[in-house]
């Protein structure tokens, strides 16, 4: 049995290998999400939801059908946890980091896998790069834990109870999984300010991708040791930037929109955290200090847009990414001022990577219109409110407008599909459509048509 999956494992693509392997995490979710010592005595958990849960866990979403501080034991809430280095650092990320453990060797299927998941280009480096993710990630983890949980002493009676709650909110919080036990996201600390910064930064650790605090690690305390200058890379660079606009154009609009609405009579600093909160956990991390739906129709079609643009490439979150919308803004720039090719930062992008960009989106907006379109006929909601559970869903975001436990059966399918969509990236679930390439021995005569 085991040599028959092991070959049926080898002679499938990377792309659809790294798909069962997130299936197989799932199914491994449920059965220890299925565990009596999970629940919380006297609680039952349908399987269907078991199923919504494990997904929403491996996927890093956050959007849940159920009350996670009244369902899980501690034991269930450590199981979560575990779940979310799953979905946050990568099945292929852990996998590799135990083989390592192991003293094994990670061979060039191994790294195929690895360069899939992490939408690498080359298999140069991969497994280095996955012992600094897991070094990284775990260290923030821990520090934001300890920060957290030090702070939580003021508002639970134990130091135990603090120090779970710490280290649950940094894990939810850097992984970008948007659960919570305190029941109520992090209303209880929509007035403290050091909580919400210190999320705030965790959040966007997580989101910015891997490379990224890779080459800043690299800077701040390697730069002197190497041969060259050091030069931070295209994409850290792109990547930076567009996360940073997009989080002040956030903030920006939703102080803006909520003026006159929600900000009203509110003091400047407290509309100043809410906007700027918001903007950061629409992006990827999913959790709210506020009630959503208190938000204006025009503010929540803009969270809507954030969360489907979500977080970077090769991060702990979904959404068509961050390069993918810089990509396309400047391929509009540069083609509206009739230029072929597009350079910045004294580079020129590869015309391939702005293939890759357009098919993310357009397959992005078919995939969660179809999505609209179904829970639109199946659900008895708004319109608005279907559009912001989608976004967030696909996005990998875990917000929500308080619909996700009414959703029909039909409907809690869809939001899984999109989560697991989300998880695993479009990039390889359109390696997982196409075929393999085929060298073309002939050409037909070209012909122009008419566009727009």
């Amino acid at each position: 049995m085991w040599k028959k999956l092991k070959y049926n494992l080898d002679n499938i693509t990377p792309a659809q290998a790294i798909i069962t392997f997130y299936f197989i995490a799932v199914t491994v979710s449920v059965l220890l999400l299925r565990i009596p010592a999970v629940h919380k005595e006297g609680v039952e958990v349908s399987l269907l939801d078991t199923i919504f849960i494990a997904i929403s866990s491996v996927s890093v979403t956050g959007l849940t059908v159920l009350n996670i501080s009244e369902t899980y034991s501690t034991f269930g809430i450590f199981v979560l946890m575990f779940v979310f280095q799953f979905g946050g650092i990568g099945v292929m990320s852990l996998g590799t980091f135990f083989y390592l453990i192991l003293g094994k060797k990670i061979g060039l299927r191994g790294r195929q896998l690895i360069m899939v998941d992490h939408n690498q280009t080359n298999l140069a480096g991969l497994v280095a790069l996955i012992r600094e993710i897991i070094k990284i990630i775990l260290l923030i983890e821990l520090v934001g834990a300890v920060i957290l949980g030090f702070h939580f002493l003021q508002y639970y009676p134990s130091a135990t109870d603090a120090f779970i709650h710490g280290l649950f909110a940094s894990i939810s919080a850097t992984t970008n999984a948007g659960l919570d036990i305190t029941g109520a996201s992090l209303k209880p600390f929509a007035n403290d300010y050091f909580v919400q910064l210190i999320t705030i930064i965790l959040i966007t650790l997580g989101a910015i991708g891997f490379p990224v605090l890779i080459e800043f690690k690299n800077y701040l305390f390697q730069k002197d040791t190497m041969p060259l200058p050091f030069r931070f890379s295209l994409f850290t660079k792109i990547t930076t930037i567009t996360f940073a606009c997009l989080l002040v154009f956030g903030t920006v609009m939703i102080i803006i929109l909520e003026f006159q609405h929600y900000f009203k009579d509110m003091v400047w600093h407290k509309a100043f955290f809410y906007a700027f909160f918001q903007s950061a956990s629409t992006r990827s991390g999913g959790l709210s200090t506020m009630d959503l739906s208190e938000f204006s129709e025009p503010t929540l079609l803009v969270c809507s847009v954030l969360m489907f643009i979500g977080a970077s490439p090769s991060s702990v979150g979904g959404g068509i990414r961050t390069t993918t919308l810089a990509l396309i803004i400047l391929f509009l720039f540069h083609f509206a001022r009739g230029k072929r090719h597009i350079k910045i930062f004294k580079r020129e992008i590869h015309e391939d990577d702005i293939t890759k960009a357009l098919a993310v989106t357009i397959l992005a907006v078919l995939i969660c219109l179809i999505a609209v379109i179904v829970l639109v006929i199946t659900e008895q909601h708004s319109l608005l409110s279907i559009l912001f559970e989608v976004s967030s869903a696909f996005g990998t975001t875990g917000l929500s407008m308080g619909i996700t436990q009414d959703l029909s059966t039909v409907g809690k399918w869809v939001i899984m599909i999109l989560m697991f969509i989300g998880r695993i990236g479009l990039v390889s679930f359109l390696l997982l459509l196409r075929g393999k390439e085929q060298d073309v021995n002939f050409h037909y005569p070209k012909e122009r048509i008419i566009i727009g």
